[in-house]
């Protein structure tokens, strides 16, 4: 038996509002997406999110449905040459995305994989059930809602809570064409949100002064963190930004002046069971 499912995503910007998804049957499909991403990283996100759940099955053969070329040449023919090159391409450019492809690597190891290229937008109904979703999670997260999840595959356990939670995911990969300051203009940096800001701030500090695993996600990874002492960045922190990106997803901007210069320092996090935890934090110098 083969399982044969497609794979999609979409971006209302590029970068800008993103959704992806894949499809087996109308009982078998997993969406999600961000706030802001491209339509690249949905195209892979909705591959990677396939594999690993369909990863208790690893034995079966896998059949994926693309109407992305660049998702094809990437993992069938691009990414042996880039792993070579410590993953930079022909012109010697980092890769792009290169965080999804490196675990997209990851996944693929060991499994029976062929993908198929299918014209999008002609009729294919998997292909349009897939594009359909992953629009359907681009256009939640524009408007701020939270998209639906789907039922995802029989006998797995999602490999993320929420659709929030892979939101983050891409975090790690942003430095290359996104970042977690894109869209921060210091010389007019909006009034925060107090009530918001108080919370995220106060948790912050806490989880930067005494390293609150608690406060932690489970997936918890950060960038580009300063030699700083905790306790000395925890307490010259200043707010600059908190908005609730989408529900349960909520980023905070501050700014850290300390011996070792001044940071802006930008973090997600996920509301789980009315806690909220740091997903990813990231570091730059001010």
């Amino acid at each position: 038996m083969t399982i044969t499912a497609a794979a999609d995503g979409s971006a209302l910007g590029n970068p800008g509002p993103a959704g992806w998804a894949w499809v087996i049957d109308d009982a078998q499909w997993r969406a999600g997406g961000w706030p802001r991403a491209t339509n690249n990283q949905g195209e892979l996100m909705a591959v990677l999110d396939l594999l690993r759940a369909t990863a208790h099955v690893a034995s079966t053969p896998l059949h994926v449905l693309c109407d992305s070329q660049y998702v094809i040449n990437s993992v069938t023919k691009w990414m042996p040459g880039w792993k070579r090159k410590g993953w930079r391409k022909a012109d010697g450019k980092p890769v792009l995305n290169l965080e999804l492809l490196k675990e997209l690597d990851e996944e693929l190891r060991g499994r029976n994989v062929t993908f198929e290229w299918v014209k999008g937008h002609a009729g294919h109904p998997l292909n349009e059930a897939a594009d359909s979703r992953a629009r359907a999670a681009a256009t939640a997260f524009q408007s701020r809602t939270a998209p639906d999840e789907g039922p995802g595959f029989a006998g797995s356990t999602p490999t993320f809570a929420s659709a929030t939670q892979a939101a983050a995911l891409v975090a790690p990969a942003l430095p290359a064409q996104l970042s977690l300051f894109d869209g921060l203009d210091e010389s007019a940096e909006a009034e925060p949100d107090p009530s918001l800001v108080e919370l995220l701030l106060g948790l912050e500090r806490a989880q930067l002064r005494f390293e609150a695993k608690a406060l932690r996600h489970d997936d918890f990874a950060t960038l580009g963190a300063p030699q700083t002492a905790p306790v000395e960045l925890s307490e010259s922190l200043e707010p600059v930004s908190a908005q609730e990106l989408a529900p349960g997803l909520a980023q905070l901007i501050s700014r850290a002046s300390t011996s070792q210069g001044v940071d802006l320092v930008s973090s997600l996090w996920v509301r789980s069971g009315g806690d909220w935890r740091v997903r990813f934090r990231q570091f730059s110098r001010g």
